[in-house]
């Protein structure tokens, strides 16, 4: 297994971390004042920054080498020290269109969308003109089973009308949101993993209710937010519906694959830049006459992080590798491991950290707050902890001869399930 970085990828790395340093971390605290002042509205140098990045070279990095001129050709494995870089400032990845959950909207356009919903939602969103959310999780049951979901999608004629109640929708509240794909039942009756089918909804819909804002942690996420939305008779055009009917699971399971794994990219980021802030406040401060870097309980702290980050790393870059050279469905237990290990990793170095400083850092003034409500949060995105530890269990168990029964599939796993037809990444 070889992760040397190619010429180009390490072009790649200087070049966004110039980027960076040149035009994002100056703008970390203007832009935490702002959204906290102004929810919901874009911070005013957004669109410049964008305009800089698409000039730059540095636009739709995240879009796998498979789609041609659609993609700027990186593999998984040169795309991770790339999202790395942005995962040290939360709202980075919106300056390259590499955000959630608009990159996985848009691999699902580029891998199952028809030429029209491509021409009307993909090249807006590729372009950054608009952003998406996703609608699948619902209040009333457990989610992290799909095959609970409840909202019905039934056809009427030339049309599908939808009724249900969807939250933690993460990117609804932005204003520049236009487009949901939303996740219901076309056929209750149908095998279990079939009944399942996913829709384009534009925003502006009819019947669509944004009920409220949803707080994680105590905090709204402006600009983008997660909302509470409720589906009351929205009625959209059968051309609408993703794939066909019974494909929802299927075009699931492909988008939360690569999903996972750009998280846990970007978690290795924040990770990183936590365990710097770290260093250099304990190289600052002085506690009962000395410096606190001579704390031998400092020094294993510090040296713990460093270990753990680089961990999580080189599984990442494991699973990133896997899905270039075999497709998703190989790297499953992989994409699994990553997905439990990353989001605990950053949770405990975050916290390490956090208590280096004292007050200050929970406060505001520096990203080390928000940088744990967001790693805490991933540990149920994209399917908890305890979903990915089954699906694991199971299946090493089973490889290793000791359970003599088929290596079952969690719900919301990227791997082989009843009703997988697609193979790849998302």
């Amino acid at each position: 297994m070889h992760f040397a970085y190619t010429p180009t990828t390490q072009d790649n790395i200087r070049h966004l971390t110039a980027f960076m340093e040149e035009h994002v971390y100056p703008l970390e605290a203007e832009y935490r004042a702002f959204t906290q002042a102004n929810p919901w509205q874009v911070f005013p140098p957004m669109e410049g920054l964008k305009e800089r990045a698409k000039a730059a070279g540095l636009w739709n990095l995240f879009l796998p080498e498979e789609y041609g001129e659609l993609s700027p050709g990186l593999t998984n494995l040169e795309y991770a020290p790339l999202a790395e870089i942005m995962g040290r400032v939360l709202w980075a990845s919106e300056i390259f269109n590499c955000n959630a959950p608009d990159t996985g909207n848009m691999e699902v356009l580029a891998k199952y969308g028809t030429s029209d919903q491509q021409r009307d939602w993909l090249l807006p969103l590729l372009d950054g003109q608009i952003r998406s959310a996703f609608l699948m999780t619902e209040p009333a049951v457990a989610s992290s089973d799909a095959t609970n979901i409840t909202t019905r999608i039934e056809r009427d004629g030339d049309d599908y009308v939808i009724n249900g109640h969807k939250w933690w929708s993460t990117g609804a509240m932005h204003p520049d949101c236009k487009l949901y794909i939303v996740m219901g039942k076309t056929d209750p009756e149908a095998q279990r993993h079939v009944q399942q089918s996913m829709i384009l909804v534009p925003a502006d819909t009819p019947g669509v209710d944004i009920v409220r804002p949803l707080q994680a942690f105590g905090t709204v996420d402006s600009p983008h937010g997660h909302a509470e939305i409720k589906l009351t008779d929205v009625r959209v055009p059968a051309g609408n519906l993703l794939l066909g009917e019974g494909r929802g699971f299927e075009i699931a399971q492909g988008r939360l694959g690569p999903g996972r794994i750009h998280h846990c990219m970007r978690l290795i980021g924040t990770a990183q830049r936590s365990l710097e802030l770290l260093c250099k406040r304990v190289g600052e401060r002085t506690a009962f006459g000395r410096e606190l870097s001579k704390f031998s309980s400092i020094r294993q702290e510090v040296a713990r992080c460093r270990c753990e980050i680089e961990q999580a790393r080189l599984l990442t870059l494991s699973a990133a590798d896997r899905i270039d050279r075999q497709g998703i469905k190989a790297a499953k237990d992989l994409v699994a491991m990553i997905k439990i290990v990353c989001p605990t990793m950053a949770c405990t170095v975050i916290d390490r950290a956090i208590q280096a400083h004292g007050g200050l850092g929970v406060s505001s003034d520096l990203p080390l707050a928000e940088y744990y409500v967001y790693a805490r949060s991933i540990r149920l995105a994209d399917g908890p902890d305890e979903v990915h530890m089954y699906q694991l269990g199971r299946n090493t168990i089973s490889a290793y001869g000791s359970l003599r029964e088929p290596a079952e599939t969690s719900p919301l796993s990227p791997g082989e399930g009843p009703g997988e037809r697609q193979k790849g990444n998302e």
